[in-house]
């Protein structure tokens, strides 16, 4: 396809080992993603912590799951290094339309979905408006909770380093897993023209549809696809319960429950984390191609 918008000066640090690719998804908006391995297609969806970054969600998680499976993973539209149309609407609807967009782009029917926080919940929002192009979801610590308590906290983002840090902190049980090398990583790739607008646009169209647009249970109840759902016993941003209530509606879902483990179960249980979604891809006839 050729590009008519501009790619950006920008690369990926080495420190996440993921090559740059860029796709134009829609008139003046250029999707930034990662593009690994082969066979049956995997979208990583990341979550929407401040400085987040597809690279900077799946750099742990990539390398092993892209021997068994193609794994895309996005930047999506508001977050990252994708380049947004002018007037683009944010929300849990326009997210799921742009990592359509992404998927009919490359050219690819189905695909699976792994989903942590926001991507989680957008995976079953893809589920509820897109059926036919779902293979199955894979979602860790799956957000459109209610927003209580540390979740609070969340919501009012602080585009510094330091509040990059407190960020990810709260996202683990091993505070030494934040270093400043990741720390600073995360704030320079945040760092753009519009990103202080941008993060507080996106912040406030995610908690409006928190509760303005909440998964439709009802539709759940009926979806027949594979669905894992995987959690930290100590997620304080989104609280395990988050799980067993989705349990209770989709009829499909299985749960891994991760000890000693916060919201970033891919990154502080990565090798754990590949291991179980290797197997349960596996199990489901992903394998390597």
């Amino acid at each position: 396809m050729s590009v008519s918008v501009p790619i950006p000066a920008y690369t990926t640090d080495t420190f996440f080992g993921l090559d740059d690719k860029w796709l134009e998804t829609a008139e003046g908006e250029l999707t930034h993603y990662h593009d690994v391995g082969e066979g049956t297609p995997v979208l990583f969806l990341h979550g929407s912590g401040t400085g987040v970054t597809a690279a900077a969600n799946w750099w742990l998680n990539l390398p092993r799951i892209s021997e068994q499976a193609r794994c895309i993973a996005i930047d999506s539209i508001g977050y990252g290094q994708s380049v947004v149309a002018p007037g683009t609407e944010y929300g849990i609807k326009e997210w799921v339309r742009h990592a359509v967009r992404t998927l009919d782009a490359l050219g690819i029917d189905k695909t699976w979905i792994v989903g942590n926080s926001l991507g989680g919940w957008l995976a079953f929002q893809f589920a509820i408006d897109f059926p036919e192009r779902l293979l199955g979801i894979i979602s860790m610590g799956t957000g459109g909770a209610k927003l209580t308590g540390a979740l609070a906290g969340h919501s009012t983002p602080d585009l510094s380093e330091a509040g990059i840090r407190r960020t990810l902190e709260l996202f683990v049980v091993d505070k030494s897993l934040v270093t400043d090398e990741l720390v600073s990583l995360r704030y320079q790739a945040a760092l753009n023209d519009t990103a202080s607008d941008r993060l507080a646009d996106v912040v406030s169209a995610r908690d409006r549809d928190r509760t303005g647009l909440p998964l439709d249970f009802d539709v759940l109840s009926r979806l027949e696809v594979p669905v894992l759902l995987i959690h930290g016993v100590q997620d304080v941003v989104i609280p395990v319960s988050r799980t067993w209530e989705l349990l209770n509606v989709v009829p499909s879902a299985d749960a891994h429950i991760f000890s000693q483990c916060g919201h970033w179960s891919q990154v502080e249980r990565a090798s754990d984390f590949n291991a179980v979604v290797t197997q349960y891809l596996a199990s489901h006839g992903v394998t390597r191609p």
